[in-house]
C-alpha cells in the first residue's frame, strides 16, 4: 500500500512511537487524523507535523479506553469522510510487577487501555472501511510481551497477548475485504513511557532500578526506527512486524527450541528477583 494521500488514524500521537509514526507518515504524504489523551502534547505534535509540511486533517484528545470518547471521534471524523484508509492503534500504558504486588487497578488499566482501547477503535472505524469497499490496513501495536513471557509482565501481557489474539483473527477475517493487518511487537524503545512506568512494589528512584532502566534505554531503539518498521510493514502488507533483532531471535527460539527459551526465561526471572530483594520499597 502506498501511504501517500491515504487517510491515516493514529492513536497515542502525542509522544513516543505515535508521534514518530505520525511524522513519518506525514513525510510520505499521508493525511493524518490524530488523537491522544494529552491535549497539550497532541497540539505540539500537530504543530511539528505542519511545520514540516505535513497535513493534519483532524486532531482531538480522547481516552481510547472510553468507548464514548472513541465513538465521538468516529462521528466527527466520518462526518467529513466516508471511511479511513489506515487505522493505527498505538496508544498504550504500562505497569509491571510480581503477581503478589500488582494492584487490581493496574490489571484493569492494562486491559482497559491496551486491549479494550484498540477494540473500541476497531469496532468504530473498521466496519466503515469494510462498507466503503476500498480495502485498507489495520495496525495494532502489541509488544514483545505479547509474544514471550517477560518477567513481571503478567498484567501488561494480559493486554498485549489479547491484542495479538484479536489481530490473528482479523488477519484472516479482513482479508476478504482487502484490509491488511499488521501486529507490531516492539522490544525496548526509548520513549517517555520508560520514565513513567509503574513497577508494583519497587521504588523506581532506587539506584538499582535506575541502573536497570539506564541499561534498558542503552539497548533500546528509537521511536523513529519503530515508525520506519511500522510503515514498511504497511507497505509490504506484513503481518508480524519486529522492531529489533533480539525479540525476533527470542521468538524464534521459543518456537524452535522451547527448552532453551525456558532456560532464558528462568535466568531472566532470577535476575529480576535479585533486583526485587535489592530495591524493594519498604
Amino acid at each position: 500500500m502506498d501511504i501517500a494521500g491515504k487517510r491515516v488514524l493514529i492513536t497515542g500521537a502525542a509522544s513516543g512511537i505515535g508521534r514518530a509514526t505520525a511524522l513519518a507518515a506525514a513525510a510520505e504524504g499521508a493525511r493524518l487524523y490524530l488523537t491522544d489523551l494529552n491535549a497539550r502534547t497532541l497540539g505540539e505534535s500537530v504543530k511539528e507535523i505542519e511545520k514540516a509540511g505535513g497535513v493534519v486533517e483532524y486532531a482531538e484528545p480522547a481516552d481510547v479506553g472510553n468507548l464514548a470518547d472513541v465513538r465521538r471521534l468516529g462521528e466527527e471524523i466520518h462526518a467529513g469522510c466516508e471511511s479511513l484508509d489506515i487505522v493505527m492503534n498505538v496508544a498504550g500504558v504500562s505497569a509491571w510487577g510480581t503477581v503478589d504486588r500488582l494492584e487490581h487497578r493496574q490489571w484493569r488499566s492494562m486491559v482497559e487501555v491496551n486491549l479494550m482501547g484498540p477494540i473500541h477503535v476497531i469496532e468504530t472505524f473498521v466496519p466503515p472501511m469494510i462498507a466503503a469497499g476500498g480495502g485498507g490496513h489495520l495496525v495494532n501495536v502489541s509488544s514483545a510481551a505479547g509474544l514471550i513471557g517477560l518477567p513481571w509482565h503478567a498484567a501488561y501481557s494480559a493486554s498485549k497477548f489479547g491484542l495479538r489474539g484479536v489481530s490473528e483473527v482479523l488477519r484472516f477475517d479482513l482479508r476478504a475485504h482487502r484490509i491488511g493487518v499488521s501486529l507490531v511487537c516492539p522490544g525496548a524503545v526509548r520513549t517517555p513511557l520508560t520514565e513513567t512506568v509503574e513497577v508494583a512494589g519497587i521504588d523506581t528512584a532506587d539506584p538499582s532500578f535506575v541502573r536497570l532502566r539506564d541499561r534498558f534505554r542503552r539497548h533500546a531503539v528509537t521511536p523513529e526506527k519503530v515508525a520506519e518498521a511500522i510503515l514498511r510493514g504497511v507497505r509490504r502488507n506484513r503481518y508480524l512486524v519486529y522492531t529489533s533483532r533480539d525479540i525476533q531471535l527470542i521468538h524464534l527460539i521459543q518456537r524452535l527450541c522451547p527448552p532453551l527459551y525456558a532456560l532464558f526465561m528462568r535466568v531472566a526471572n532470577f535476575a529480576m528477583r535479585r533486583l526485587l530483594r535489592q530495591g524493594a520499597a519498604s
